[in-house]
């Protein structure tokens, strides 16, 4: 009886020895796909410092803006006069150079296009003017 009770208890002993990592592969697995689908997510970003209110306050001298207007109907304008995108692009290097820390505040229609905004920053940054800023109303 011994004998036969030994093989039972080596039996049993021989089950518990082998590890089943079935669910340690699906695990893995898991993971593997988890990550794949928000690894390009996390490339996206950007770092953003973001001015406190006493900087933005100090940042831009008001008499140094220069408003651009942009309308639905894509038209331009510096203040209140209309003109071109080349016209613009005249108008302000012309700015720039006379002061090198001109600011712009652009004024775009709800409507307006977003490619047609980029434009117009474009412009900006095609004359070296970095400060630029877009008005926007609040939600009532």
């Amino acid at each position: 009886m011994s004998r036969k009770s030994n093989n039972v208890l080596d039996a049993s002993l021989g089950n518990l020895a082998e590890l089943n990592v079935t669910p340690l592969l699906d695990l893995a697995f898991v993971l593997l796909i988890i990550f794949m689908m928000t690894a390009p997510f996390m490339t996206e970003s950007a770092d953003l410092v973001i001015p406190t209110s006493k900087a933005s306050r100090e940042a831009v001298d008001p008499s140094q803006v220069h408003v651009v207007s942009v309308n639905r109907d894509r038209q331009i304008f510096l203040g209140e006069e209309e003109m071109t995108p080349e016209v613009l692009r005249d108008a302000l290097a012309g700015l720039h150079t006379k002061d090198p820390e001109t600011a712009l505040v652009i004024r775009a229609d709800r409507q307006l296009l977003v490619e047609d905004l980029v434009a117009v920053m474009d412009i900006a940054k095609s004359v070296h003017i970095t400060k630029v800023g877009v008005v926007t109303k609040p939600v009532e």
